[in-house]
């Protein structure tokens, strides 16, 4: 365009300007300059040359096409990302539009009747309709987009631009369903449903290509957004070319488009001139304001002219213009930026007089354009004259009346007016000149010339009053004309204000649909992104409501505009309008509340313009309405009657078409829905309007009268729709033809009675009159019943009833015929089939509120049952001997008749109008007759039976109130919600009390049917505590609302008992209920700081917190008065009695105040109150606690050991977490030795601590609490100090750390059990069950303590402690097994799917297990050991709780338990081998020791030789250890110790030797150490190594022993007479041997080399000599006594081992 190449004409010629090139090889940095240099004076190289003067050459262009490298560009910012993620989203929703638009919609087969017709129409408008609404989103929002990106990347609202591009492609997504749906309705034109889908398929792939072109990232020049927008309008004009809707006409786009190029073609001269200014300017940034200025305004004009391309198909949308006066308001701006520039680049005046100008042809061309655009919304409209003269003539004559008096005043007023009439005549007869309509033009002259007339006769009038201003008459004549020219200004101006009035609500409407139509749109959109599920479903359902009024709305538009003078259509657009106000009002709401809850920022400021736009819509809706009603006047009736007779027409039309079977059903129609719509019409919309109806006519009241004629009208409607369905839905011509015959009688009924009820407002007391209107309504009413009985469901229940009828006439028999069954026949026939019956009127009820076809089958049944009970029951007749029983009997089958009859009436009445007051009461009241009726029946043939008569009536009575349960939104009594839950749990109390007597009265009653005794137990069990649920349910429930009158009494309740007398012999003793004590105790002392605590933040909650004080303090009473009964001395019984009422007081004040702050929550000092008794109810249970701890105060302190030691259990498992995840560590630089000594030190305590515990179970309460509390903290020293040798291992050895923990852990749970062993075993006898457990849990404990101790040395050996952790995991194992395989019941349960999940560790723990035994290293075996310790204890314990579960049955709980223990012996067994394995393969590592190596000092070869027989003594341990184990699985030695000892040298064989040679090895370890320190000689080196060497061969010896005595095997030592691990053994054995010998040689040889050495200092004197020789003697005979005395200590103690533990407890195991 001329403004394009004139923007490029802006730089002068010889200026340069800088070239931006992207590089793959380097990188430079952009040069920042002028591109218009000012001109700089140089010296010619070839001297002066000739001004020269010409024309400047034509502005040419060059494109370059290509790809722009975007290795250089900046990051995109946040805001831009944001934008991206929107253009990926629309971008897949426009995709996915484009699929969906491949083919159209699949309809069922449609009829050709009339009523098929008009559904087609209606259809095809609203679709029509969506998709123009749709289309003018679409424009706009492009529109939107080309606005919002003309500016600077950097000011860019980056958000408005995302929701103009969400716009477009939800509106996109919405338009191809509406495409698709109107394709498949227009497929009878030729090619028109594929034109239109293909018009739509073009119309998404343009919305793709403007995706693709504002993508921040994608590089487009400015250009391609403006190509895609343009291609878009021209799209979506094409698009409503093929839908009909293209309003616009071309010579109006013509225009717009022919204004807007003017725009741009003033903005080309604005620019040339701007750069003339700028070629003068001196200031080079002046000078470059003036071109950026000139630049923009070229810009936004070429926008200006893009967006007027996009929006001239839809310029009638408000939003399409006000998108093109933004662009316009954008081009205003750009001009006064330019024409500011200019004025601060120069000061030449004429070049500033030319910017000036054409600055004013700019704004003067944009002026016309917007002008053009504002103008739309009337061209065609009258002009508006007529409401401007119209209210200069109705305030002028109020002025005129209120200047009575003032003659000047008057006068001056009646000039204005006759000025206003005249201009008003004159335009009606220019309209009459210009009407088409013959009669109209004829109506407009007629008009105007009854209005000159008035006219001139109040000129007349003007004239006397102003020659006689004192006369009041001739005053009093120009009011009396001002008058009558008021009248006749508003008949003569009423049709055409009427049809302005009309216009501007077709228009109000039309915008209003459309506007809920995005709205909507928006709405889905923004579902995906809103996180307030509440807001949203309130969002959607009030969506729903407004789409389901659109289509009337659309309807009522199309045809206001296609009927103009057309009284019905007008009224129909009214009540439409008016439906729409409420739904559309509430839609704006909920959008509003779910704008801050939608996280996807454009989607929620697409919703939030939306609804704006559609509040402004509904406000202009909502006064268009009520101008066009008020001028529209009463025209309700007969705007009803035409409906009424159209409606007939149908009716008729639909008959026709189904006796030639061609009646169809509409789609989206259910014969369920159109059943349930036409029976809740018919008696209920169609009954009360028409009671009003004549309610009003009878009045005389004829606005009232039109809205109930209107209303009858539009319930007729729905009704003509159900009775066409029902018939278009029915098989049998003859049912579709009743239905329909009587549909239109009832239409020509109500036609009648509208018509009757117009004349009797014309004479409203005529008595003639009101008898034809009531005769008239009688035969509606009885059309409308004949048109119900015709539905599926109503014939039946109607030939129920005559069923019933027919039977019962059996009972009119004077003479009973004589029975041909036995008594015993006949009475047990009438009680099956009183059962039957009974149940069949439950089932009428029931599907009374379900479908038709459910009655249908119910009243059958219930007919059929009632002939079969009517036949029983005079079968029984005929066995009563007296006459008068027999009239009682015939009388109590007529009662049952009677009520039968009514209970069929009264679900016939609630299957037609269920929402009818009072109906399901009526029923159910029906209900109960029936089973009343039939008890008395049964009660009276069953006199007989004692007892029998009275179950039987109190299980139908049951049967038939179940029901009620069924519904329980229906009232069924006066009593109010407090009344009913104080009435439910007093009768609740009654019926536990019946149902025990029942049972307790059934086992005396009849003492030889002992066999179903314990039927009749289970049942009063299963009774009883149904009847506990509900109490608690409805305490629960009362609490909620502030009542505690139940919980205090419940309280109350429990007080009392503890007074009661000797309770029943206790199977517990103290300490049991001690312990339930004060686990009640303390959980009502929580709760009471939680109540606290609630009181303030949320009193709300403090019902169900009273309700769990409540049942938490009546079982405390229970086992307090237990506790009273058991405790010793009386004295401490009575003061814990005493002490738990005192509770109990406190506990009812903390209730009742509970209560009443729910009623006040805001009450303070209610609150102050409730804290008070909370710290009271505290302080009580301290005192309640204190007693039991005075009455057993050893047991007490069991109770709290053990909850410290629960503690530390759960803090060693928050240990082993940080330890697994590497982050224990110690916060000194420390090692593990410096704690080792604590370790032990600490365990040894606990293991003396332990022997206090066990023997304080047989002592005082007194010692017991001591030993329970020096346990307790002994406990807690030692995991501390076990904590800290933990942390100091490091965090880069985390799986030692957890073998350390759990080594404590282990036996922290060992003395938790051993601790309540203790405490249930306090005070027994010696041979009490609990004794024998106390001794078990004693050695575990002493097992446990042992395996830490082992493991703590075992910690810095990093050849065995992998190994040492395998066996406690082994140990640890077995102990959860014995837990496990207990019969004691878990603390709580599980669900099985949690006990599958647990068993996938086992798996993992399983494969590392194996891999472990593969690889043999110890870093391996230790993380199989700490993970196979978890994985089974996690599965254990899941599966004893899932195997507890209450949905679990008895038979797969003993399963369960069952393959738990044999998964968990597997995996002992699993791990065992491993063990084996690395048994096996640490002798064949080790079995050749080092020889001794002679080039090292005689120092390192004692220490290489010690480490050798280290290393081998460790593998011959482990080889005895499990040779042991085979020769006790092969019968060679028992399994339990042979000796009375518990632990003699022997008593483990193989693996007692070895431990004799591992003690030997450490000696001589220390000694090594020593001697190479120099602290020690190398003869205890020597003996040290000797004693190694003695203890291997007795372990060589015993293995000998247990051997074959195969002289030849032992001979040859072959491998078929040892086992492979005896072999070991042996070998190991040997290596140890040649390792000791190794170890004495360098000894030797260490103490040989030091003899050399040693330099004795002979004395030279004879005296000294002397003394010197007898000082020697004296030593050797004082070292031989010393020998001798150490042989003698050796064989001692060599005896006393076979007597004593040689393990490291030996002095503390006596």
């Amino acid at each position: 365009t001329r403004s394009q190449q004139c923007s490029r004409s802006l730089y002068p010629r010889k200026s340069m300007s800088t070239i931006l090139q992207q590089q793959f090889n380097r990188m430079g940095r952009v040069e920042h300059g002028s591109v218009a240099l000012p001109g700089v004076i140089r010296s010619g190289s070839i001297g002066a040359e000739s001004l020269s003067m010409g024309t400047m050459p034509s502005p040419q262009q060059q494109i370059t096409m290509g790809q722009m490298h975007r290795g250089h560009m900046p990051p995109l910012s946040s805001a831009q990302q944001a934008l991206m993620g929107t253009i990926n989203t629309s971008m897949q929703a426009v995709q996915k539009a484009q699929i969906d638009l491949g083919e159209v919609d699949n309809l069922p087969p449609l009829g050709q009747d009339m009523a098929s017709k008009v559904w087609i129409q209606n259809k095809m408008d609203e679709s029509k309709h969506e998709i123009h609404s749709q289309v003018d989103a679409i424009t706009a929002g492009t529109a939107s987009v080309v606005n919002l990106t003309a500016a600077d990347p950097t000011d860019t609202d980056y958000t408005a631009v995302g929701c103009a591009i969400t716009t477009i492609s939800s509106n996109l997504t919405e338009m191809s369903k509406g495409v698709k749906l109107l394709a498949a309705l227009m497929e009878d034109d030729v090619g028109g449903g594929n034109d239109l889908m293909k018009a739509a398929r073009t119309l998404a792939g343009t919305v793709s290509d403007l995706l693709k072109a504002v993508e921040p990232a994608s590089g487009e020049p400015r250009q391609t957004v403006l190509t895609a927008a343009g291609s878009i309008g021209q799209a979506s004009g094409d698009l409503l070319r093929q839908i009909g809707e293209n309003e616009t006409d071309e010579r109006f786009q013509d225009v717009l488009m022919n204004l807007a190029k003017a725009v741009a073609n003033a903005a080309a001269m604005l620019v040339l001139k701007a750069k003339n200014v700028a070629q003068v300017a001196e200031d080079t940034v002046l000078q470059n304001r003036v071109i950026a200025a000139a630049t923009q305004c070229a810009l936004s004009t070429s926008q200006l002219v893009a967006c007027a391309k996009v929006v001239s198909p839809t310029i009638s949308s408000p939003v399409c213009q006000e998108q093109l006066i933004e662009a316009g308001k954008l081009v205003d701006r750009s001009v006064e930026s330019c024409v500011q520039a200019c004025l601060s680049a120069t000061e030449d005046g004429e070049l500033l007089k030319q910017v000036s100008a054409a600055a004013s042809v700019v704004s003067q061309a944009l002026g016309d354009l917007l002008q053009h655009v504002r103008q739309y919304t009337s061209r065609g409209e009258p002009i508006g004259r007529y409401d401007q003269a119209t209210d200069t003539i109705m305030t002028v004559t109020e002025s005129i009346f209120s200047s009575m008096g003032d003659a000047g005043e008057m006068v001056r007023q009646a000039r204005v007016l006759a000025q206003a009439t005249s201009d008003l005549v004159n335009a009606m007869r220019s309209d009459a000149e210009a009407e088409v309509d013959v009669d109209n033009s004829k109506k407009l002259l007629a008009a105007a010339k009854l209005l000159a007339d008035a006219t001139a006769r109040m000129v007349e009038a003007a004239k006397g009053a102003a020659a006689y201003p004192e006369n009041e008459d001739q005053q009093q004549r120009l009011r009396e004309a001002a008058e009558g020219l008021r009248v006749a200004t508003n008949a003569a101006a009423q049709n055409a204000i009427k049809k302005k009035l009309i216009n501007r609500l077709e228009n109000a409407a039309k915008q209003a649909a459309a506007a809920a139509t995005q709205t909507i749109a928006a709405a889905q959109n923004a579902a995906a992104s809103n996180k307030n599920t509440a807001a949203h479903q309130q969002l959607v359902q009030s969506c729903k409501a407004v789409a389901d009024h659109i289509p009337q709305l659309v309807q009522g538009v199309r045809g206001s505009q296609a009927k103009p003078e057309d009284l019905s259509a007008q009224l129909a657009l009214i009540i439409a309008s008016q439906n729409f106000l409420q739904p559309g009002s509430k839609m704006v709401t909920s959008a509003k509340s779910s704008v801050p809850t939608v996280t996807d920022q454009a989607a929620a400021m697409q919703l939030g313009q939306c609804a704006k736009n559609l509040a402004t819509c509904l406000a202009e809706l909502r006064t268009s309405a009520q101008k066009a009603h008020e001028a529209c006047g009463p025209m309700e009736i007969d705007s009803a009657l035409t409906a009424i007779q159209t409606l007939r027409s149908e009716l008729q039309d639909a008959k026709m078409t189904a006796v030639n079977a061609q009646l169809k059903p509409l789609p989206g129609e259910s014969v369920r829905n159109i059943i349930q719509d036409m029976l809740m019409l018919t008696s209920k919309s169609v009954g009360s309007s028409m009671a009003q109806l004549l309610t009003c006519a009878a009045q005389g009241n004829e606005h009232y009268t039109g809205i109930a004629a209107r209303e009858t009208a539009q319930a007729l409607k729905t009704l003509a729709q159900a009775a066409r369905g029902v018939a278009a839905s029915t098989t049998e011509p003859k049912g579709a033809a009743a239905m329909l015959d009587s549909a239109r009688d009832v239409m020509e009924g109500s036609a009648l009675l509208i018509h009757e009820a117009k004349q009797a407002l014309i004479s409203p007391g005529d008595a003639e009159s009101q008898q034809r209107l009531a005769q008239v309504a009688k035969a509606v009413s009885h059309s409308l019943n004949n048109c119900v009985n015709c539905l599926p469901g109503q014939k039946d229940v109607d030939m129920a009833l005559k069923s019933i009828g027919e039977a019962s006439k059996k009972l009119l028999i004077e003479t009973i015929p004589p029975a041909s069954k036995s008594f015993q026949e006949a009475q047990s026939e009438l009680n099956q089939t009183a059962a039957e019956l009974n149940q069949s009127a439950g089932e009428v009820v029931h599907a009374s509120r379900g479908s038709s076809s459910q009655l249908a089958v119910a009243s059958g049944k219930f007919s059929q049952d009632f002939d079969e009970f009517l036949d029983a029951g005079i079968e029984m007749a005929g066995h009563t001997q007296k006459k008068d029983d027999q009239v009682q009997v015939i009388g109590n089958l007529k009662n049952i008749s009677m009520a039968s009859s009514k209970l069929l009436l009264a679900a016939k009445s609630l299957s037609v109008d269920p929402a009818a007051a009072n109906a399901k009461n009526l029923l159910a009241a029906a209900a109960r007759a029936v089973t009343d009726s039939i008890n008395q029946l049964i009660t009276l043939c069953t006199q007989q039976a004692p007892g029998q008569k009275e179950c039987d009536n109190a299980l139908r009575e049951l049967e038939a109130v179940r029901g009620m349960l069924d519904n329980p939104n229906e009232p069924v009594s006066d009593l109010s919600y407090f009344d009913c839950i104080e009435s439910v749990m007093e009768n609740s109390k009654v019926l536990g009390e019946s149902m025990a007597g029942i049972s307790q009265n059934c086992k005396t009653g009849d003492v030889s049917a002992s066999h179903t005794h314990d039927a009749i137990a289970e049942a009063a069990q299963l009774m009883k505590e149904a009847v506990d649920d509900i109490m608690v349910t409805l305490n629960e429930a009362a609490s909620e609302v502030g009542m505690v009158g139940g919980m205090v009494e419940s309280i109350a309740d429990a007080m009392a008992k503890l007074d009661e007398g000797t309770p029943p012999e206790p199977e517990g003793s103290f300490v049991d209920y001690q312990t339930s004590m004060v686990k009640y105790s303390k959980a009502i002392a929580v709760t009471a700081q939680e109540m606290m605590t609630k009181s303030v933040t949320c009193p709300d909650e403090l019902g169900a917190l009273a309700s769990q004080v409540t049942v938490d303090y009546s079982q405390l009473a229970v086992q307090g008065r237990l506790a009273a009964h058991t405790a010793e001395p009386e004295e401490i019984g009575f003061q814990i009695k005493t002490r738990v009422q005192d509770l109990g007081h406190g506990c009812i004040f903390l209730v009742q105040k509970a209560g009443a702050l729910q009623i006040t929550p805001s009450d303070s000092f209610t609150k102050r109150e409730l804290i008070d008794c909370a710290r009271a109810v505290t302080e009580k249970v301290s005192l309640v606690l204190s007693a039991l701890q005075a009455g057993n105060k050893g047991t007490q302190a069991c109770i709290t050991a053990a909850t410290a030691v629960s503690g530390i259990i759960a803090d060693l498992d928050t240990t082993i977490m940080f330890a697994s995840a590497g982050t224990l560590n110690a916060e000194n630089e420390e090692s593990f030795a410096d704690h080792r000594e604590n370790i032990l030190k600490t365990a040894k305590a606990l293991v003396e601590d332990t022997k206090m515990l066990v023997s304080g179970a047989a002592s005082g309460q007194e010692k017991l609490a001591q030993a329970a509390q020096s346990s307790a903290k002994t406990i807690t020293q030692l995991t501390d100090v076990v904590k800290l040798g933990a942390a100091s291992i490091g965090s880069d050895d985390p799986e030692t750390q957890v073998v350390l923990i759990n080594a404590v852990k282990d036996v922290a749970k060992a003395l938790g059990e051993l601790i309540s062993a203790t405490k249930c075993a306090a005070g027994k006898a010696a041979d009490d069950p609990s004794m024998y457990q106390l001794k078990s849990a004693a050695k575990v404990m002493v097992t446990n303590v042992t395996s830490l101790l082992k493991t703590v040395k075992a910690v810095e050996d990093e050849a065995t402690r992998g190994t040492r952790a395998l066996e406690a995991t082994i140990e640890c194992i077995k102990q959860e097994m014995s837990v496990f395989q207990s019969r004691d019941a878990p603390n709580k349960t599980t669900t099985p799917e949690e006990f599958i999940r647990m068993t996938k560790g086992i798996t993992m723990a399983t494969a590392k297990a194996v891999a472990a035994g593969n690889s043999g290293r110890q870093e391996d075996i230790i993380h199989t050991a700490n993970v196979s310790r978890k994985a089974m204890s996690d599965m254990l314990t899941t599966c004893k709780q899932a195997a507890y579960h209450p949905e679990v049955s008895e038979e797969v709980k003993n399963r369960a338990l069952m393959f738990g223990a044999e998964c968990t012996t597997a995996y002992i067994d699993l791990l065992e081998h491993v063990l084996l394995v690395v048994y096996t393969v640490a002798p064949m590592c080790l079995a050749k020791p080092k020889q001794a190596d002679e080039t090292l000092n005689f120092e390192e070869q004692i220490l290489e030789a010690a480490k050798s027989i280290a290393a081998a003594t460790s593998a011959l341990v482990k080889s005895a250890s499990a040779a042991q184990r085979e020769l006790v699985a092969q019968g060679k030695v028992g399994s339990v110790p042979a000796n009375a000892v518990d632990d003699g040298q022997w008593s483990q064989g193989l693996i007692s030797a070895a431990r004799m040679v591992a003690a030997a090895t450490s000696n001589l370890c220390e000694a090594a150490n020593a001697s190479v320190q120099g602290h020690a000689s190398e003869e205890k080196l020597i003996s040290s190594a000797k004693q190694v060497a003695a203890s291997t061969a007795q372990l060589l010896v015993a293995c000998k022993v247990k051997a074959d005595q195969d002289s030849e095997a032992m001979r040859r030592l072959q491998v078929n007479t040892f086992s492979h691990l005896e072999l070991l053994v042996l070998i190991a054995g040997n290596a140890v041997k040649k390792a000791s010998d190794n170890l004495v040689r360098a000894a030797q040889k260490a103490a040989f080399e030091k003899s050399d050495e040693d330099n004795v200092v002979v004395k030279t004197k004879f005296v000294g000599g002397i003394a010197q020789i007898i000082a020697a003697q004296e030593e050797m005979l004082r070292k031989e006594r010393e020998l001798e005395e150490a042989r003698k200590k050796l064989a001692q103690i060599r005896q006393q081992q076979y007597k004593f533990l040689p393990s490291e407890l030996r002095e503390d195991s006596n």
